[in-house]
């Protein structure tokens, strides 16, 4: 190996519907991101698209570029053998899946959560660069927190920290809340197109923006009830920074006043005092940075090795 040569990583971010990946350096710096459509037709499509995908990336490599490692965050449950349950993929509930690619491709192999990747990409280069208590929430189709504590990943007994979801945040609690977690059925992303009959939260958005009324009033509950969940993080974990990540963040224009005002209302108020609440720099790269990050501190030149 070149000793002079950029050690790279390669990202990969699975996700229930899109499949990202690219190079990573120790700079944090994103090249050659390559984005598809996730193949759920059977258990290993999606597999098979993540194998396929960083081939295509590892043949197109540079001179200079050496690949170290792959880091790859999935929408779900990484246990401590290893083995993923994500309950968006058919036939996920235990998919070796690091020993799967690692047997292909002959590289080293991470596999964090989605939402732990999330907290770590932030704290690296996004919205929570430098600190050591930092929460990510990530709103979308879904609802998870990535929790920064003292530095390292809180993870919880069985790797279901961060369920952020399942919050309690209202009285009402209908079936599905026991599907999904409260909060998630009234906050996520098919609660506001389900609240306003249309087909996705995006095109809320859009109506809320024209003016519509009703619109504007289901992105404003809805910020109320998920600053309720975010005040339930801050006393209790006492973050310096909370960012908003995911999907809906780009609709926190609508949402993000309502969800601040809830957790100074509602959350211990010194720390709702001196927490930030800012909306993600990084988009959806903060889960590839995240990976990437833990796949090259393990004993690579340049990486500064990651705590969680």
């Amino acid at each position: 190996m070149n000793p002079m040569a950029e050690n790279y990583v390669i990202g990969v971010d699975l996700g229930g519907t899109k499949l990202a990946a690219a190079f990573v350096d120790s700079k944090g710096q994103v090249s050659k991101q390559t984005i598809l459509a996730v193949d759920t037709s059977s258990c290993l499509a999606s597999v098979n698209q993540i194998v396929g995908v960083t081939r295509e990336l590892i043949r197109a490599k540079g001179a200079k570029k050496t690949i170290s490692g792959i880091g790859v965050a999935v929408p779900g449950l990484v246990r401590r053998d290893g083995t993923v349950w994500a309950p968006n993929l058919k036939g996920w509930k235990r998919m070796p899946l690091a020993r799967r690619l690692k047997r292909a491709l002959g590289l080293p192999v991470i596999v964090e959560s989605d939402r732990n990747a999330a907290v770590l990409g932030e704290s690296w280069c996004g919205g929570a660069r430098g600190k050591s208590d930092a929460i990510v929430l990530m709103l979308g189709t879904g609802i998870g927190a990535g929790i920064m504590s003292g530095g390292n990943l809180v993870r919880g007994a069985h790797e279901l920290s961060g369920c952020a979801g399942w919050m309690v945040v209202a009285e009402k609690y209908g079936r599905e809340a026991q599907n999904v977690g409260q909060l998630e059925s009234l906050a996520a992303g098919p609660a506001i197109a389900r609240a306003a009959r249309a087909i996705n939260a995006q095109s809320v958005a859009e109506a809320a923006r024209r003016g519509d009324r009703t619109s504007i009033n289901i992105f404003l509950e809805a910020g109320r009830l998920l600053g309720y969940g975010v005040a339930n993080l801050v006393s209790l974990f006492d973050p310096e920074i909370v960012v908003i990540g995911g999907g809906l963040a780009k609709a926190s224009d609508l949402f993000l006043d309502a969800l601040r005002k809830a957790v100074k209302e509602r959350a211990q108020p010194i720390a709702a005092s001196r927490v930030r609440i800012v909306t993600s720099p990084l988009g959806s790269r903060a889960n590839l940075l995240g990976v990437a990050r833990l796949a090259g501190s393990i004993g690579l030149t340049g990486w500064r090795r990651t705590r969680g």
